[in-house]
């Protein structure tokens, strides 16, 4: 066997909904990057709504793996109940403003209080499981609180059909055939620009005969006079730059729409070891602690509690090339606290959480941890976008909108907005990415290739 490549996906992990609707898919195809098993048919055809339904076991903190009957009716009551969220969307008057507020009315409408014993015991668990289920979502919507999340607007968000599916040479490898096709030198990396500057007549030196509308000047000095600019920063970096990224500033309508939609953060924490303690068809470690329930307030102690909003753990596979490696899954505040503690703080709360959960205190700690830190990156300032309460889809038409806003500019698309935040039914994922950016790309070469007035 050829040594573990040691793979880690610290961005994007999965492709989701890969079916032929899925531009990210058809091009993973096209160039051979997928295993057979992603490929098959009856993969494209399953809906897994958005969720990758892994085998798994679920542990609970007093130490014991939960019964998969409890579990899976906790699981059913959630997916039922996410489902009726997303039928709000277009009602004139939905029953809460937050899916967060809606889930937690319809979960104390269906999980009564009862007379206590066994009873009570059952309720417990089921509610500590539906707080997990919670947590699970804030990572999908890459949000804090799903009390963030705006009702009306959650079933706008499309899901394509498809078991999700991983890169087995990595995400990387989609964009590296990407560029394959571009002649040498025209993609420059590690090139931090620092101001955008439209609505202006630039001219190259010594060039007097032609002036160009848009100038990017970059941190090192350095500057580009163009026509267009496609802009695809994250919309948490727009959140925090935008007022001294464009000159002169964006206008009013946009600054509302980056403030208006939600972005957060969803980090993954890698764990290697020697040996797995899992067994071997075990491909998602999900953690229950056992104590919560969605009704009531977490704990604000960051520092104390921050391990208790992690999800579980997904197994890499195949092993064969990962080593054993799991993958954990953290989102909101408690991800982003986490960014600020050292490795070796990770590692022991992470060794810590893992013998509480397996009740096994001699379980060996990881071999090496390495996490994701998407919100200290100056340059997301976290991962995704969500539709947050006060917002709405037609927040992400504005962001997308060309500028400058007057049709008849003589000088039109002068800036060009795409990214994940920029497509109203696919955002947070590659595909809207992608597809925002053919969107663009398609509106520049109509311009360019419309015949021009006589």
């Amino acid at each position: 066997l050829p040594a573990a490549l040691g793979l880690a996906e610290m961005g994007a992990h999965w492709i989701h909904g890969p079916s032929p609707g899925n531009p990210v898919f058809r091009l993973a195809t096209r160039y051979g990057l997928l295993g057979p098993e992603a490929a098959r048919e009856e993969n494209q055809r399953a809906e897994a709504g958005g969720h990758p339904p892994l085998p798994s076991v679920t542990y609970g903190s007093s130490g014991r793996a939960l019964s998969p009957g409890a579990v899976s009716k906790a699981h059913d009551l959630f997916d039922s109940l996410l489902a009726s969220a997303r039928a709000f969307w277009g009602a004139k008057e939905p029953p809460a403003p937050s899916v967060g507020q809606y889930l937690r009315a319809e979960i104390s409408r269906r999980v009564p209080a009862s007379a206590g014993g066994e009873e009570e015991d059952a309720r417990r668990l089921q509610l500590a499981i539906l707080a997990t289920c919670l947590k699970l979502e804030c990572c999908v919507s890459g949000t804090h609180s799903m009390d963030l999340v705006a009702l009306e607007s959650f079933g706008e968000y499309v899901s394509l059909p498809g078991l999700d599916c991983t890169f087995p040479g990595g995400y990387s490898s989609l964009p590296d055939h990407m560029l394959s096709a571009l002649p040498e030198g025209t993609v420059l990396l590690n090139k931090a620009v620092r101001t955008i500057q439209w609505r202006g007549s630039f001219r190259e030196e010594g060039d007097e005969a032609r002036d160009f509308p848009v100038r990017v000047e970059c941190e090192d000095g350095d500057a580009f006079l163009a026509d267009h600019v496609i802009v695809t920063v994250p919309l948490g970096f727009l959140k925090e730059r935008h007022q001294d990224f464009f000159q002169p500033p964006l206008p009013e309508r946009k600054v509302e729409a980056i403030r208006r939609l939600g972005f957060g953060t969803n980090n993954k924490i890698f764990l290697e070891f020697e040996e797995p303690f899992w067994e071997p068809h075990q491909q998602l470690l999900e953690v229950v602690w056992e104590d919560e329930s969605p009704l009531e307030e977490p704990s604000a102690d960051l520092e104390a509690n921050w391990f208790k909003k992690l999800i579980g753990f997904v197994v890499l596979q195949p092993p064969e090339q990962h080593g054993h490696v799991l993958c954990g899954f953290i989102a909101g505040k408690e991800s982003e606290h986490m960014e600020t503690l050292s490795e070796a703080e990770v590692l022991s709360t992470m060794t810590r959480v893992l013998r509480t959960l397996t009740g096994n205190p001699r379980l060996p700690a990881p071999r090496s941890v390495l996490r994701s830190r998407w919100h200290s990156a100056p340059y997301t300032r976290g991962s995704y976008s969500y539709v947050a309460v006060g917002s709405s889809g037609d927040d992400i038409d504005v962001l997308a909108q060309p500028l400058p806003e007057d049709p008849e500019d003589p000088r039109p698309l002068q800036l060009l907005f795409a990214g994940e935040a920029t497509h109203r039914t696919f955002y947070s994922t590659t595909h809207g990415a992608l597809l925002s950016g053919w969107r663009e790309a398609e509106r520049l070469s109509s311009l360019l290739t419309a015949p021009s007035p006589a």
